[in-house]
């Protein structure tokens, strides 16, 4: 399954709500994730991708939207 795709239903799942189209859209101004669902979503990925997030990467920009969790992954696989 492609990356992109597999990060869009994980943030579907932890938001309740359906991802963006536009990869680079920003998941916290637009509503979408917020603050308290940034555990569940880097648990979410851990599981996923079989990667440990370490807790000095857990900072909101990181994760802002599909693009830079898509890039951050790549960097950690």
């Amino acid at each position: 399954m492609d990356t992109r795709i597999k990060i869009a239903e994980l943030i579907t799942k932890v938001s309740g709500k359906k991802s963006p189209e536009d990869p680079d859209e920003s998941l916290f101004e637009s509503g979408l994730l917020d603050s308290f669902a940034l555990p569940d979503l880097i648990s979410a990925l851990e599981l996923a991708f079989k990667i440990k997030i370490p807790d000095s990467d857990l900072n909101p920009r990181k994760f802002d939207s599909i693009t830079r969790i898509e890039a951050y992954l790549e960097s950690k696989v």
